[in-house]
C-alpha cells in the first residue's frame, strides 16, 4: 500500500517530526511504501485564495496549480496519514488549511470521493488521556475528523490516535516515538 504521511510542526526537530519519521519506518517494515509531505518545509500555504476557493456553479472548476499538484500527491496514495500536534484541542491551522484547500470540491466531494482505503490521523498531544476523556475533547475530535472530514469525503476507515505525554519529557518521548513505529508497522494491508 502506498500512504501519504502529512506532517504538521514548524521545527524539524520537533518530537511531530520523530514521530512522522518513526511512524514511516513502521510502514517500511511492514511492506509499505510512503511519502512524506512536511507541510512547512515544503512551503505549503494553508490559506484560501479565491482560486482554490469552492464554486458550486462550476463542478469543473480548475483549481490552483499548487492545488493541482497536491491532488495529484493524493491520487497517488492508497491511504493517508496525518502526523500533528494537538493544538487548542484540534488540528493545526498548517494540516487545516492544506485540508481546505486540497480535499477540493469536485476531487474529495462534491460528487467525488477520496481514493483512499484509510485515514490515520495521528496526534501528538501534551493532555494525559484523562483530560481528553474527561473533557469529551477525544470524542469531538473523533467526529470532526472521522465524521466530518474522512467519512464526509468517502475514507470509510479512518481513526483518531493519540499520542499523551509529549511534555512529559524523555522517557515518554521515548515511548511515543516507539509507539508510532509500532503503528506503522501494524497497518494492515
Amino acid at each position: 500500500m502506498r500512504v501519504l504521511v502529512v506532517v504538521d510542526h514548524p521545527r524539524p526537530a520537533s518530537l511531530t517530526h520523530a514521530i512522522a519519521e518513526a511512524l514511516g519506518r513502521g510502514l517500511a517494515e511492514a511492506g509499505h511504501a510512503h511519502e512524506t509531505l512536511d507541510l512547512y518545509a515544503s512551503g505549503f500555504d494553508p490559506r484560501m485564495i479565491p482560486e482554490d476557493e469552492p464554486d458550486w456553479d462550476d463542478a469543473g472548476k480548475r483549481y490552483s496549480p499548487t492545488v493541482q499538484i497536491e491532488i495529484a500527491r493524493l491520487k497517488r496514495a492508497d491511504a493517508l496519514a496525518f502526523v500533528f500536534p494537538v493544538w487548542w484541542w484540534g488540528l493545526p491551522a498548517m494540516t487545516k488549511g492544506y485540508i481546505d484547500r486540497c480535499f477540493a470540491r469536485g476531487f474529495a466531494y462534491g460528487g467525488a470521493a477520496l481514493p483512499h482505503r484509510r485515514a490515520l490521523w495521528l496526534g501528538v498531544a501534551a493532555a494525559d488521556a484523562a483530560t481528553f476523556d474527561k473533557r469529551g475533547y477525544l470524542a469531538a475530535i473523533r467526529t470532526q475528523l472521522d465524521i466530518g472530514i474522512a467519512d464526509y469525503c468517502g475514507v470509510k476507515d479512518s481513526r483518531v490516535e493519540l499520542l499523551h505525554g509529549s511534555l512529559d519529557g524523555e522517557a515518554t518521548a521515548r515511548a511515543l516515538i516507539s509507539r508510532a513505529y509500532d503503528i506503522g508497522r501494524a497497518w494492515p494491508a
